[in-house]
């Protein structure tokens, strides 16, 4: 007898056990992003102008520190997710790869340290003189 087809060699083996994983954090950091995005928005709105000063006396607050720090998180975090799968489906080098998997996750992982010490330089400064 031979192998079979493609379906009957797979059948009953399940699934790898990690894609559902990925799939429901990219959906949750969409989400997330998609209300964070919007808080942004409609807080700008809300100044009444967009003057240095203003901004960054907004940004000093507890209230709008936070919620910033957490959009930049879950933004990153999403980038770093979809960029993944690209790399994943698209390069076929196990070398090129890897190298591609290491510098999004350093490029990531930099650019969100970058934001957040942003958001808390201003949180901590306070309302500049």
């Amino acid at each position: 007898m031979g192998n079979g087809t493609n379906l009957g060699r797979v059948r009953g083996l399940g699934s790898a056990k990690h894609g559902g994983k990925h799939w429901i954090d990219q959906r949750l950091t969409a989400v997330g992003n998609l209300l964070l995005t919007s808080w942004l928005v409609l807080s700008l709105l809300l100044l009444p102008n967009f003057e240095y000063e203003t901004v960054a006396a907004w940004l000093a607050q507890p209230s709008v520190a936070v919620p910033m720090i957490l959009m930049l998180t879950s933004i990153f975090w999403h980038v770093r997710l979809g960029l993944q799968v690209l790399i994943e489906d698209y390069v076929h080098d196990d070398g090129n790869k890897f190298a591609a998997l290491t510098l999004l996750n350093f490029y990531v992982i930099g650019a969100a340290a970058f934001g957040i010490f942003m958001v808390a330089k201003h949180a901590f400064a306070g309302v500049p003189a």
